[in-house]
């Protein structure tokens, strides 16, 4: 806060650039500076990367592989974790003259409840509030998507959406494709993300045009019960998004026929 404020008072902006590997506590002061710079890890070149975005002469096209919560128990697994570990105690494990003693939980072992609340599935699906959504990232355009097109193809369907750069810089486009599956008998989250494609470096007023296919298998959830991967016959809907939460166009997708695969049919391909 004071680094912000001194720089602001000298009519300077202030850019953080986060070296780091992975997700940090970013609501309580992402509104202090002017832009945050994402670099995670970039190795020994990263100074000269750093300077050719911040400079422009690079376009920071990449977008958030995770999401970045607006605090550490917002996160389903942080509840299997001991953070609340007190380490002057002794270890419950210890054996005492031959007897055991129980082991305690989250400490001694874990036990992964989050099922398949995991990462974006569970923030979009329960409406959590984040700091970032999953798929996140700005740059120095912006970006218009048309003509989003689904189409059946022998195992799944082919995508297309046509990007625009309506902005002022030239720059890059990540765009996401969700897929909204019917239940089918099984928990699901409200979207997952089925494939993803990138822009050339399109000029200010340049189009291109994207496809995607995506599977039937891809579509699969797995049935524990049966242990098989289920694509279940219904109204699905294909989510074109410049994030999780940024969902540009939506086009509907109908599965006529159910599909199933066993576990070792799967292992055999």
């Amino acid at each position: 806060n004071n680094t912000c404020n001194a720089f602001h008072k000298e009519g300077k902006k202030v850019v953080v650039v986060l070296n780091v590997g992975g997700v940090i506590e970013t609501a309580s002061w992402k509104h202090l500076p002017d832009a945050i710079l994402l670099a995670w890890q970039p190795g020994q070149e990263g100074g000269n990367s750093v300077a050719d975005v911040l400079s422009g002469s690079a376009y920071p096209s990449g977008k958030l592989p995770m999401t970045f919560p607006v605090a550490y128990l917002d996160i389903p697994s942080s509840f299997n974790f001991p953070y609340d570990y007190d380490r002057t105690a002794t270890s419950t494990s210890i054996l005492s003259r031959g007897t055991a003693v129980a082991e305690r939980k989250n400490v001694d072992y874990t036990e992964y409840e989050e099922d398949i609340w995991v990462g974006y599935r569970y923030f979009q699906t329960k409406g959590k509030e984040v700091s970032y959504p999953f798929g996140y990232g700005l740059g120095y355009t912006e970006f218009s998507y048309g003509s989003p097109k689904v189409k059946a193809t022998e195992d799944g369907f082919e995508a297309s959406v046509t990007v625009t750069n309506v902005g002022k810089a030239k720059g890059k486009e990540v765009v996401q494709l969700y897929v909204s599956a019917p239940a089918g008998g099984l928990e699901k989250p409200s979207c997952e993300l089925k494939a993803f494609a990138k822009t050339g470096e399109l000029a200010p007023g340049q189009s291109q045009t994207l496809t995607m296919k995506v599977d039937s298998y891809s579509l699969a959830s797995f049935n524990e019960e049966l242990s098989q991967w289920e694509e279940c016959a219904g109204d699905y809907k294909v989510l074109f998004g410049a994030s999780v939460r940024d969902i540009r166009a939506t086009v509907p997708f109908k599965v006529k026929k159910a599909s199933a695969w066993k576990v070792h049919d799967i292992l055999k391909k």
